[in-house]
């Protein structure tokens, strides 16, 4: 009989006192260590089983009777921080839909916390050789082959967690004998636990300052001044949009480093109608662009 996953789920995030948006999916059964993790957090429990939900209410938590694998999340599209639910996946008939759809309701800086049982634990293997398979109306996956479909599923940052369990003595070696591979002690992995972002690291904390229009009209800005678009009336919009909204350069170098695709023809264009009240701001931004692309082993 498969074992059940350990809740290990909380483990990718850090208590705060800020107000988050956060979503379980069926794995209701993390809302009170969430609710003393993040008093100030809008919590969502979410269930195909409303008999399930009801001794969470005392958590605070919105509560909604819902089969996600049959319908879609009655929330708003970007509206959460994250999605926590585990074996998400493991009786999904069209996974990667589930996956992309999940994505969906996310923020541009928000993530999804799942996890899912190891095809190649040595159970899993040790079964199948004695001519058994246990999953017949469920769905197991190898590492690699989850981390594509999440990549295809629109997230860009993936992070895994062994969850493991002791293989009998002398059975792995016996596995390694017949040709079984065990990097970083997979076959003794009956679960990965998974953090999916989606966005790069880099990219979620530029996103996570200011607003969507703003950053929209940053870029614009950015790219008329790469181009060369009415560049003075576009360098003189650039530096009042810069005090208007209170950036500062190392922000601001960043933003343009991630948005701008010729990094030497812009500062060249900003630079060649900059005024003097600038000129310590666009000199920072500068280094700070050099000390990135020397860190890359590139060129300005």
């Amino acid at each position: 009989m498969a074992e059940k996953i350990k809740p290990a789920l909380l483990q990718f995030l850090q208590p705060a006192a800020v107000p988050l948006r956060i979503a379980v999916v069926e794995s209701v059964g993390y809302l009170p260590e969430l609710r003393v993790m993040f008093p100030l957090a809008q919590l969502y429990g979410i269930a195909a089983d409303g008999d399930r939900l009801a001794p969470y209410a005392e958590t605070g938590a919105k509560l909604i009777h819902c089969d996600y694998l049959a319908e879609p999340l009655p929330l708003p599209r970007a509206s959460l921080d994250y999605i926590i639910g585990d074996l998400t996946l493991e009786q999904a008939g069209n996974p990667q839909d589930i996956a992309a759809g999940f994505s969906t309701y996310l923020k541009e800086t928000g993530a999804w916390l799942t996890s899912f049982r190891n095809l190649r634990f040595w159970s899993e293997i040790r079964n199948v050789m004695d001519g058994h398979f246990y999953h017949v109306a469920a769905r197991l996956y190898a590492k690699p082959e989850f981390q594509k479909l999440l990549f295809a599923s629109y997230y860009k940052d993936v992070h895994m967690r062994p969850q493991r369990r002791e293989a009998p003595a002398g059975l792995i070696a016996q596995l390694e004998a017949a040709g079984f591979d065990n990097v970083h002690d997979d076959l003794e992995t009956e679960f990965w636990l998974v953090r999916a972002d989606r966005s790069m690291p880099e990219l979620a904390l530029l996103k996570s300052m200011y607003t969507a229009e703003e950053r929209q009209q940053l870029a614009r800005l950015l790219h008329r001044i790469e181009y060369g678009v009415q560049l003075p009336v576009q360098v003189a919009a650039f530096w009042q949009f810069y005090d208007d909204i209170g950036l500062f350069p190392d922000y601001t170098a960043a933003f343009i480093h991630e948005t701008v695709f010729h990094h030497a023809q812009f500062y060249r264009q900003l630079a060649s109608g900059t005024d003097a009240a600038h000129a310590e701001a666009l000199a920072a931004m500068q280094a700070q662009e050099q000390d990135m692309t020397d860190g890359q082993g590139g060129e300005v």
